[in-house]
Formats: C-alpha cells, structure tokens, sequence
C-alpha cells in the first residue's frame, strides 16, 4: 500500500511535497480573498466571537496590558473579562502592523481580518498531508488537500474575517493526527504533546480530543512497551508546554481557579498527567498486565484528584446561574446532538466523517500485518471518537470532517484508480465522479438541502450592503440587515456613550462605532446578560431602572432580530413586546436615523411627551 513513488514527476511530487502544499495553500489564499472580497471591504466579521477577538486586538495595540483581556466597553465602567488567551491576537496584530506601513489602520485591519485566518489553513494542509502519506501512500497528499476544501463545517473555520481561534484549533487537531501515526516516535510524541499544549493554550473546546489522543498513547505503550519511546517525550512536551503556555498567555482573571480556560485547574491536571505518563513509560515493565495496571492507576489518581481538588469543575465549566443556563446555554443549537437535528442539516455534517470512519478501519485491516498497524489502529481510534462526538454536540462537525479526510483519501486512493482505469468509458466518466462525490462527502448536501452555516457559531457573514444575496436574506433576516456595516456606522453621529441593546448586538456595536454597550454572549458577561434579558422581558419600571443602573442613555433596537423574537415569544406582555406593538414610554425620546434604516434609537430619560412609534 505504501510504495515509493515512481517517475520523475512522482518523484517530485514526494520529495518536494512540503513546498507544493504551501503552494496549494497560497493559491487557495488569493482564491478566497478574492471571492471574498466584498467580506473584506465592509469588515463582514462573521460571528461575535470574531467581533470580540478584534476589539480584543485594537486593545492590546492601543496600549492594553498583554495580561490584561478585560473588554472596557462592554459594561462599562468596569467591563468584563474574557476566558481567551492572546495567542491567537499575535497574527492578527502582525498582520496590522505590517499593513500600516502601506495603508490606512482602517485596512490594514481589513485585510489582517481577511488574511489572518486562512494562516492556520497552511498548517491544517501539512497536517493532513503527512498524515496520509504516512498511512496511505506518499503520493496521497493532493487527493487530502482537495478532499480538505471540499468540506462543509471544516472549511468555515478558515474563510476570510474568521478571526476567532477555531481555525488554529483544528490546525493543532491535524498536527495530532499526524503525530499519533508518525515513524518516528519521539516526533511524534513531541507533536502530539506541543499540538495538544498549544489548543488548550488557546481554549479547552479541544480538550476532549486532547485527553482521547493521551488515552491512545498510553494504550498503544501496553499493548506494545517499545512505544514508551513515543510516550515519553509526548508526556514531557504536554506537561511543559502547558506550562510555558500557561506562563505566556493565561491573562491575570485566568488565575483564579476558574474551569472554562488554561487556568491552575487545568494546569495542574497536565502538569500531574504528564508526570505520571512519564514516571510509568520510563519504568516500562514487560509485562503487559503490569502496563496496564499503571495506566489504570494514573487514570484514577488523576480523576480522583480532579474531583477531590476540584469539585466546582464537575458540572459545566462556564459556571453559569441556573437562571442563565435555562434561558441561554441550554438554547444554543450548536451545542445540541447531530440526532436532534433535522436531516437536511444533520446528514451533510455527518456524511464525510462516516465516511471517514469506514476508511480508517479499512486502512486498520489491510494494514493487520504491517508495521503500521499501530499508527493506523491509533488513527482510527482518533477518527472514530471524533465522529462520535457528534453524538454530543454537533459543533463537532468540523473536527469530525477534518479528522474523516485521512479515511476518505484511503478510500479514494483505492477506488478511483480502478474506476479511472476500467474498460468502459461510462464506467471511467460517471463511475469515477459519482465516486468521488460519495467518497469526498459532497453527495450529501447536493441531494439534501444545503445545511444552515449558522449551526457553527453563526458563521454566516455579514450581507454586504450593496449584495445580499437570497440566502442570506433567508437565514440573517432582520438580524443580518441590523448588523451590516452601513447601517450601524451612522450611529457615530452621535457623541459616544453607552448604549442599552440586545446581547448579540452588543460585540458588532462596539466594533464598527466610538459607543459602549452593556453586554455579549459571553459566560463570564453572565450578570449583564441576565440584566439585559430581565430589561426587556420584565415591566417598563425594571427595563427603566436596569438601564439607569448600567448608566446607559441611549437604547438601541433592532426590530425582528432572533433576540428580540425571544423576547417576544417568552415574555408576552413585556417592556419589548409592548415597544415592538408600536408603544413607547415617555422617558425614551426617539432619535433621527439615516432614511431606510432598520434600526431604531431612543435618548433614556430625555424629557418628552409619549408618543407612538412604528411597530418593531
């Protein structure tokens, strides 16, 4: 299966395959940013996370402290403070800085914005690339990448003004991949140690795939004790990797005991875990049993010490009132099981990543006499437990069609050869498309509808003002028309001050105007949510006496954003119920915006009579 190439263009084709990738990756850049291009122009941040991560970035460039991740205006005058890590700010600043020197700040920051999330796309590439050459065939590489592009979710991560950091995430996902099937065992170690140190640096949504690929070390050390070679220098670079990036990039709030971040918590269990890995790969006794019976024990003590040392972790790490968790965490469609979802959408996520896992256990079975039986047994594990995750959140999907690409090249790497090479030109023609549509995943989103994008994290981009598009207008609606570039920058006309307005407005606000806002759907914004939820779902006196509280003197409404129809549908009745029926109380005083625009503003506690108002 794995035979060395033959031919010279083969032959460079497997010895310069690290330079034609990136290749690849420059030319998939230009494409994107070109089709893109309107994205860019207008700052179309496709998320509120990504909104956040540039205010975040502004800060640090304006002077803030590098520990310091505390967001000044969102609820001001304190502000709050975010779980992430400035890790993935480096790029995006870089970027910046670099185009200062040939532009405005207004775009360089457009472009950064643009550019800097198909970065992590380059590694994701190599990842996957040395991946299938290790398992599959040196020459597989190409069919990876083109199988890569072709994903649905995955690829989402990696488009223009995706600055968030799920994009580096799965790129440290791919180096874990490769590292679990590399050769040689103390690379291999050492990647899979550093890619799992640096995704946690950044957040914990990978820790669960961080712990699986652990797992599958320390189970391919007692099944065969020679990989304590591999173990080793994994439990060395995960625990001091964790610690050099704890050291570097955990702001001062990440300090504190808390369970959503890089903080002593987790620490802790990464330094203990890795120090046990190595005390029990370095004793390595030849009997399997033993072997076993040390991974069983690491395995408890550490568990045991989690529960003992951390019991406020048990439950979901946000840490979150039960007030919050039932209107909002418990809502989020992302956050629900691939099975709870209708087929048009669950069936294009799912069908790759089965895909996948049928490779992956192919590869395992021709492989059952090889050498690589270990790497591909220790891939298959990984994939497969990536595919299960979609069982438990179907915000797993773009790991569970990254991880599926090294099964579905194997898949390819048999079938479309033969196909390719059969007698009938039918056969040759339509066999090999209809086949490479099935093995890439495409078949599924052509024949059922296209899924919504919005599943992960509302990753549909802002409509740019002069193309909306059908689909967009579809699934953005009224929220798309409130959140675009044109409409919310007028609001600059006005003096800067802090505005009253909906949760997920809030980080686009703050982003494209000089104003404040109160908050963002951010966990540890939780009493700022709920104030906000309680404003506009309670009585006018507790919206009037919120606001005053949270000193805000402006209010600021989109009519018909999914927020607001929350709002609405819960809280018959209500202060927003009551403004979106066309009433207005007489401390707020409507206020001037451009012709046309959707949304609507009004000064708090400017003297007027009450007036009507159109319906919101």
């Amino acid at each position: 299966m794995n035979t060395p190439p033959r031919g010279r263009l083969d032959a460079e084709l497997d010895r310069n395959w690290i330079a034609l990738t990136l290749v690849a990756w420059l030319a998939v850049t230009a494409w994107y940013v070109w089709h893109d291009w309107n994205m860019v122009r207008w700052l179309s941040l496709g998320d509120t996370d990504d909104n956040m991560r540039l205010m975040q970035v502004r800060a640090w460039l304006n002077g803030q402290g590098w520990y310091d991740l505390r967001q000044y205006r969102l609820n001001p005058p304190q502000g709050f403070d975010i779980h992430w890590s400035r890790m993935v700010d480096l790029p995006i600043a870089g970027l910046i800085l670099f185009f200062r020197l040939f532009t405005s700040n207004a775009w360089a920051e457009r472009l950064a914005c643009g550019i800097a999330p198909l970065i992590p796309l380059s590694i994701t590439m190599l990842g996957l690339g040395a991946t299938v050459r290790r398992l599959v065939h040196p020459l597989s590489w190409p069919l990876a990448i083109v199988f890569l592009l072709m994903t649905s979710a995955t690829m989402l991560m990696f488009l223009p003004e995706r600055i968030d950091h799920h994009g580096w995430q799965l790129a440290m996902l791919s180096l874990t991949v490769a590292g679990l099937c590399d050769r040689q065992p103390a690379r291999g170690g050492i990647m899979v140690g550093l890619a799992s140190a640096v995704s946690l640096s950044i957040g914990l949504e990978m820790l669960p795939y961080c712990a699986m690929a652990g797992a599958i070390l320390a189970l391919a050390w007692v099944w065969d004790r020679r990989e304590a070679a591999r173990l080793i220098p994994y439990a060395l670079s995960l625990g001091g990797g964790s610690a050099i990036g704890y050291a570097a990039f955990a702001s001062y709030a990440n300090a504190a005991m808390r369970c959503d971040a890089l903080t002593p918590v987790w620490l802790s269990v990464m330094v203990v875990a890795g120090a046990l890995l190595f005390a029990m790969a370095r004793l390595n006794p030849e009997s399997r049993n033993i072997r076993l019976g040390l991974a069983i024990l690491a395995g408890v003590v550490i568990a045991a010490g989690f529960v003992h040392f951390f019991p406020q972790c048990l439950g979901r790490p946000e840490g979150v009132s039960p007030e919050l968790q039932k209107n909002w965490l418990d809502n989020v469609r992302e956050a629900k099981p691939i099975y709870k979802h209708p087929l048009r959408l669950g069936v294009p996520i799912a069908a790759l990543p089965v895909i996948g896992v049928i490779g992956v256990i192919v590869g395992a079975w021709r492989a059952r006499r090889s050498p690589m039986l270990v790497g591909w047994v220790a891939v298959a594990l990984f994939v497969t437990f990536a595919g299960l995750m979609l069982l438990w959140q179907v915000r797993a999907g773009p790991a569970a069609q990254l991880m599926a690409v090294p099964g579905a090249t194997l898949l390819g790497w048999i079938v479309l050869p033969r196909l390719l090479n059969h007698r009938s030109m039918a056969v040759r023609v339509a066999g090999s498309a209809l086949a490479f549509l099935v093995i890439s995943g495409v078949a599924a989103p052509l024949i059922f509808k296209p899924f919504d994008m919005k599943l992960f994290g509302k990753k549909v981009a802002y409509t740019p003002p002069d193309r909306p598009n059908a689909y967009q207008r579809r699934v953005n609606g009224a929220t798309g028309n409130c959140i675009r570039y044109t409409v919310l920058r007028p609001l600059d006309h006005y003096p800067a001050q802090t505005i009253f307005t909906f949760v997920d407005l809030g980080p686009r606000l703050i982003t494209l105007t000089h104003h404040s806002a109160i908050a963002g759907p951010y966990h540890r914004n939780g009493d700022a949510i709920l104030d906000v939820q309680h404003a506009f779902g309670g009585t006018e006196a507790q919206a009037h006496a919120i606001m005053r509280r949270h000193g805000a003197t402006l209010l600021l409404l989109c009519p018909n954003m999914a927020e607001s129809t929350n709002y609405r549908v819960r809280n018959p009745g209500g202060f927003y119920d009551h403004m979106a029926q066309g009433w207005v109380p007489d401390w707020l005083t409507p206020l001037p915006l451009p012709k046309g625009s959707p949304l609507r503003l009004f000064a708090i506690d400017a003297p007027r009579q009450a007036v009507p108002a159109r319906g919101a």
